[in-house]
This record gives C-alpha cells, sequence and structure tokens, in this order.
C-alpha cells in the first residue's frame, strides 16, 4: 500500500490559515476508476481511496504509517508568506485616525 502525506493548502474561498495545520495520509488508487455504462458515473473496488486520516504532526502521521506496513511519501509544504497590510481596512475606523473621514 501506498500512501501519501501532506500539508493541506488553503483553499480558494478562504482568507485565513484555518484548517491548515494538520498533517493528512491519504492512499493512492490501486486501481483505476472505472466508466458505469449506465449513468456515466465513475467508481472503483478500491476502498482504500476513501480513506483520508488527520494527524496534529508530520512525525505522528509517520509513526502510524510505520506502525502499520504503509510505505509513505511525504510531501513539503511550501512557506507562504501572510498578506498583513500595514493600513489595511480596519484602519479606515481606527479612533487615532489622523484627518476626516470622507465615506
Amino acid at each position: 500500500m501506498r500512501a501519501r502525506i501532506y500539508q493541506p493548502s488553503k483553499t480558494a474561498m478562504q482568507s485565513g490559515q484555518a484548517k491548515t495545520h494538520h498533517w493528512v495520509l491519504e492512499f493512492a488508487p490501486a486501481a483505476p476508476r472505472e466508466l458505469d455504462p449506465l449513468m456515466g458515473w465513475t467508481g472503483s473496488s478500491d476502498t482504500h481511496a476513501q480513506v483520508r486520516l488527520t494527524f496534529e504532526s508530520r512525525d505522528a502521521a509517520l509513526d502510524y504509517a510505520r506502525r502499520n506496513g504503509i510505505d509513505a511519501v511525504v510531501l513539503r509544504p511550501t512557506p507562504r508568506k501572510h498578506n498583513i497590510r500595514p493600513a489595511g481596512y480596519a484602519e479606515n475606523f481606527a479612533t487615532d485616525r489622523r484627518g476626516a473621514w470622507t465615506h
């Protein structure tokens, strides 16, 4: 059984870094997906593709893989710089604002 361990990136619908601090272990598909000729749905007899385990740290995920004999590949996350502006939207409503509020 092959699996990959990675730290998920934020979705396009998120503005913050929530749900990106845990590590995920996902199994690689053992069989290709099959197309149902009548309905056009895709399916597979591989139940490991449905399993997605989350861990608090990379080491915990690696320990789990070693204990259960899973051949795991660790994908390193690319660090993302934070988008913090010194004068953001909240500065429009600051109590110590210099100048008139023009909105």
